[in-house]
């Protein structure tokens, strides 16, 4: 695989986290579907014990592509602040930035480093694509005798992709800096809206 296709493939799979995780816009359903249930919701919710929570973590992601299988195992750092705000900071495990996704107050901002790209959306962006996203399962185990979670496991089924987050060096209810979550886009990077990705994304 191309380094292009990698960096692609790795940032639709972030996407997967964060886009296909938001709410949906209010709508009329037949009474006989069952309510929506916001994955990110529930994501966040699996740290809710804590006001605030860091850790690295490791980074193990199943997919098929196109009939093919693909695995990545990325390390990375985690920071999240109660009740809305979550940073995923990704390497390479040659210590490569791969991307750093930010999800704050319904805003999304994904920084790929390699491109010089960065993408910038809010939960209004997504609504025909979540309808698509399917069924997104969310489970954790959490560490003995704590209400955290060490293992988070998600499984988008019609996308035949799995995500595990294994957190280790877990620190909770430390106070962290307001900047953790700033948005500062370095120099020379280029600011897309969302969208761009989105629409590359339907083109595949």
């Amino acid at each position: 695989m191309d380094r292009k296709t990698y960096l692609y493939g790795l940032c639709l799979l972030v996407l997967s986290l964060f886009l296909w995780g938001c709410p949906k816009k209010v709508a009329m359903v037949p009474p006989e579907r069952l309510p929506y249930e916001n994955p990110m919701a529930k994501f966040l919710e699996t740290f809710s014990p804590a006001e605030s929570l860091q850790a690295r973590v490791s980074i193990r992601i199943e997919t098929v592509r196109d009939g093919e299988e693909m695995n990545f195992l990325l390390n990375g750092f985690l920071l999240y602040q109660k009740p809305e705000k979550f940073r995923l900071i990704g390497y390479h495990p040659l210590g490569m930035g791969l991307f750093d996704a930010l999800y704050r107050n319904g805003e999304f901002f994904l920084l790929i480093p390699p491109q010089k790209r960065a993408y910038v959306g809010e939960v209004h962006q997504f609504g025909d694509l979540m309808a698509k996203a399917g069924d997104i399962k969310i489970s954790s185990d959490k560490v003995k005798e704590e209400d955290i979670p060490g293992w988070i496991h998600i499984e988008l089924m019609e996308k035949e992709t799995r995500i595990e987050l294994r957190l280790r060096g877990v620190s909770t209810n430390l106070p962290l800096a307001e900047e953790n979550f700033e948005w500062i886009v370095p120099e020379g990077v280029d600011v897309r809206s969302i969208d761009r990705l989105l629409k590359g994304r339907k083109r595949r």
